[in-house]
């Protein structure tokens, strides 16, 4: 029997949640799991969907790692048929009491402190003490590495996808609509913050638009960058080319990605934040959608550069040009796009699943 231990689950969305529910998923097909997961609005019919025990924890989040360390910590003094704990947070495992043994996966912002400080210190105590530290990407194992965990311990295994069903027709058909017969398509679904980098890609639009008079930039998400981004829009006159879209549903956001030319998050280091990998990357790869990304973070683990699409340095605004323009010239993001399509598969769970079956 496994534990996993996880502070990011649906139906809350985002790209953790899907990892931790693609491994959840992926791992109930081996053996018995249970779900420690934080108190979402509207679990419950969630939770009566799956085929595993969910426990959820409720209460302020200051006081919600006690809780939940207290629970888990009389559910393993009760099943000792539990065989592994596996963690999506160094915090989740802090106070966790058992011999058994541990599993830490690492993304790279939560691990990103000061070496020597109060808080790096705490993270070693914890990853330098499980058996393995799973690391989203080999940025982030280099990260971990330099702030001072154990190399021995730690295993590269990228975050899985799930192979794409078809989109109902009624969503392409709208996706055509809000996309209104425009040529070169970009899109981003993300959350809006700096580390994201959306206001680059505007200002390059900027320019480009001038070359491209068709080019449409459709922009999935919510978050802090909102309002300054679409003021942004406003001041440089790109109501025409930007579309900013918030809570869709997933058909349409897939069918979106699906009829758009390039994906785009040419991500940068923002104060202790890094993209550690960028599963949107390969979400849309799944489609045939190439990407762009930022030549900071993991984006390499998930872009071949110049075969499924481009790896830019997004505090550069002109190589972020460039590497637009470079995919629309003669098409080329069709070949890319092609490659991507293919290379996605190396990213399926039934794949992924077996790197962690060596260290379970």
């Amino acid at each position: 029997m496994y534990i996993i231990i996880t502070r990011t689950f649906p139906p809350e969305v985002g790209g953790m949640q899907n990892l931790m529910w693609g491994l959840a998923k992926s791992l109930s097909k081996l053996n018995l799991i249970k779900v420690f997961a934080d108190y979402k609005e509207g679990h419950e019919e969630f939770d009566k969907s799956v085929s595993f025990s969910i426990e959820r924890v409720s209460g302020i989040k200051i006081l919600r790692k006690y809780r939940k360390s207290y629970m888990i910590n009389e559910y393993l003094s009760q099943n000792p048929k539990v065989q592994c704990i596996i963690s999506d947070h160094w915090k989740s495992l802090e106070l966790i009491k058992s011999n058994k043994k541990k599993i830490c996966l690492i993304h790279s912002k939560e691990i990103n402190h000061k070496k020597g400080s109060r808080l790096n210190k705490k993270v070693l105590d914890v990853l330098n003490n499980v058996d393995h530290v799973v690391a989203n990407s080999n940025f982030t194992k280099k990260l971990a590495i330099d702030l001072g965990v154990e190399e021995k311990k730690i295993i590269v295994i990228n975050p899985g996808v799930d192979p794409v069903t078809e989109i109902p027709k009624k969503d392409l058909k709208k996706a055509e609509e809000i996309l209104n017969g425009k040529k070169q398509r970009l899109i981003t679904v993300s959350r809006f913050d700096k580390r994201k980098n959306h206001e680059k890609v505007i200002m390059a639009i900027r320019n480009l638009k001038e070359l491209y008079p068709d080019i449409v930039y459709t922009c999935i998400g919510y978050g802090d960058e909102e309002e300054n981004l679409k003021k942004l829009v406003i001041e440089l006159k790109l109501d025409k080319q930007i579309i900013f879209l918030r809570d869709i549903p997933n058909d349409l956001k897939n069918a979106l990605l699906a009829k758009s030319n390039v994906f785009i998050m040419p991500s940068i280091i923002h104060k202790k934040s890094v993209e550690g990998f960028g599963i949107v990357f390969v979400e849309a790869a799944l489609y045939g959608v190439p990407s762009i990304g930022g030549k900071d973070g993991g984006a390499a683990d998930a872009i071949i550069h110049e075969k499924t699409g481009l790896i830019c340095d997004g505090n550069n605004l002109d190589e972020i040009y460039s590497s637009i323009d470079g995919l629309f010239k003669d098409n080329k993001h069709l070949e890319y796009g092609k490659a991507a399509k293919l290379n996605s598969e190396n990213f399926y769970w039934n794949k992924i699943i077996d790197s962690y079956k060596k260290i379970l």
